[in-house]
């Protein structure tokens, strides 16, 4: 007798941003079709889309979200690099200066990728999208899931015509980023209102695109001027990425009182005049111009702690920003992003398609990165004024004091920057900074005196046209 044929499994992923892309190649190795469900019309290569306008801010790819990316599309930072994609050793190709005084360039621990955002995604979306299996609703909004709180069993989109739609799933992933509906949408099938946390700063980042003096376009270091949260004002910060054509995009941010204009006669006066160092403005007097100023004021820290939930349904995961939005002074959500959609393919390889419980443990696993990334970010931003109703718990100030003393002894000693960019890239735990050596170091500071400025070689400088 002739056995039924096994019927065909069905993933629906909502949102086509980079998290939702590499959901998508994810789930591409156990479904036979893979929805992507986008507001946007997706562009067919590195062009900007109305709904990513982030995109026009500076973002790098840490080295353990590049893993991430390269284990889901292998290959792929090959790609990236053709295409002109940085490749930056950390710290070696870093000139930074922190909130106790310049770093020094250490020999390389880790890395980052430095591309425009719009390479980035397109670079991603097509490799994705060359599988059959996968394949893209756009102009679509996504009203609702379908299904109880036991189980969800799809989505509901209204389409670009006004009218509704159900999509069918037999698993459902919301990568929609900070505007994610999720929260409402359990709620709605009468499931609790889970735990939040916000963490706001008042930031407000503005962003403009440069073409490098012509001996500084290949090769040139990441620059970066950050605030100290002792100074009691505003936090100011600069970022000078050095991405494909010999591009620089620069952002500079401030918090509630210290915030950058739209104004582009004032952008290279703020680098100069505001930041703790002049050294950005000074790069940019010597850069051309090539686009006006960007400005968005959507920095909110927000954390949903889908994890701690007493019952979650079936068939339902939430990713990325969907699940937890980060300031993007950090630079950790492309990270955390593309190591969710890996943890989601080796949930489900460990688990089985369809296996009960599924998704309350693809929830669990994905908060390990999302809560790293969080840490993070809320360890400087609780301290700013208004940040949080209650300001910083004594949980809070103790983990700042001694991230303080840590971040002073890594100007002056490798070992010590070795270990704290072994968290920041997102590929060792937090709690490598609480062995006992790194305990000892803390505790003796740093090896070497600090620096008097920024690290940048006489050849560096002299590209630059800097005197």
């Amino acid at each position: 007798m002739t056995e039924p044929p096994t019927p065909a499994r069905t993933a629906v992923v909502l949102g086509g941003s980079h998290t939702g892309m590499l959901a998508a190649r994810a789930l591409a190795e156990f479904a036979d079709r893979v929805v992507v469900v986008e507001r946007d019309v997706l562009p067919d290569g590195p062009e900007p889309r109305r709904g990513l306008p982030q995109a026009r801010h500076a973002h790098m790819l840490w080295s353990g979200g590049v893993r991430a990316v390269e284990e889901l599309l292998p290959g792929v930072t090959g790609t990236l690099r053709e295409a002109g994609a940085r490749r930056a050793p950390v710290t070696t190709d870093m000139v930074v200066m922190g909130a106790r005084g310049w770093f020094r360039r250490w020999p390389e621990s880790h890395h980052v990728i430095l591309a425009g955002r719009d390479l980035l995604d397109a670079t991603i979306r097509a490799r994705v999208l060359a599988d059959h299996r996968v394949e893209v609703v756009d102009r679509a909004e996504v009203v609702g899931l379908e299904g109880t709180a036991e189980a969800v069993t799809g989505v509901r989109v209204r389409v670009h015509d006004d009218a509704e739609r159900s999509l069918p799933a037999d698993l459902v992933v919301d990568a929609t980023g900070r505007g994610s509906g999720a929260s409402r949408w359990l709620t709605a099938l009468g499931l609790p209102a889970a735990e939040r946390r916000e963490v706001d700063s008042g930031l407000v980042y503005a962003s403009r695109l440069y073409l490098a003096p012509e001996q500084a376009r290949d090769g040139y270091p990441v620059v970066n001027v950050q605030p100290d949260p002792r100074d009691g004002g505003p936090g100011r910060a600069g970022f000078l990425l050095p991405i494909e054509h010999g591009r620089w995009i620069v952002t500079l941010n401030g918090t509630t009182g210290g915030e950058p204009s739209a104004d582009a006669d004032d952008f290279v006066r703020f680098a100069r005049e505001e930041l703790r160092h002049p050294v950005i403005g000074e790069l940019l007097e010597r850069a051309e111009p090539l686009s006006d100023v960007s400005v968005t004021r959507t920095t909110l820290n927000r954390r949903h702690y889908y994890e701690r939930m007493p019952s979650w349904p079936e068939n339902f995961a939430v990713l990325g920003d969907a699940l937890a939005a980060y300031n993007p002074l950090y630079g950790h959500g492309l990270a955390v992003g593309a190591q969710s959609a890996l943890l989601l393919r080796d949930v489900i390889r460990r688990q089985g398609w369809g296996t009960p419980g599924l998704s309350r443990r693809v929830q669990r696993a994905v908060a390990r990165p999302a809560g790293a990334a969080w840490d993070l970010a809320i360890g400087q931003d609780v301290f700013y004024p208004g940040a949080t109703e209650t300001g910083p718990t004594l949980t809070d100030r103790l983990a700042a004091a001694y991230v303080r003393r840590l971040m002073h002894t890594a100007t002056g000693n490798g070992r010590v920057a070795r270990r704290v960019t072994d968290v920041t890239s997102l590929e060792r735990p937090a709690t490598v900074l609480l062995s006992p050596s790194v305990l000892l170091a803390a505790a003796a500071g740093p090896l070497k005196p600090a620096l008097s400025g920024p690290p940048l070689t006489e050849l560096e400088r002299k590209a630059a046209g800097l005197t």
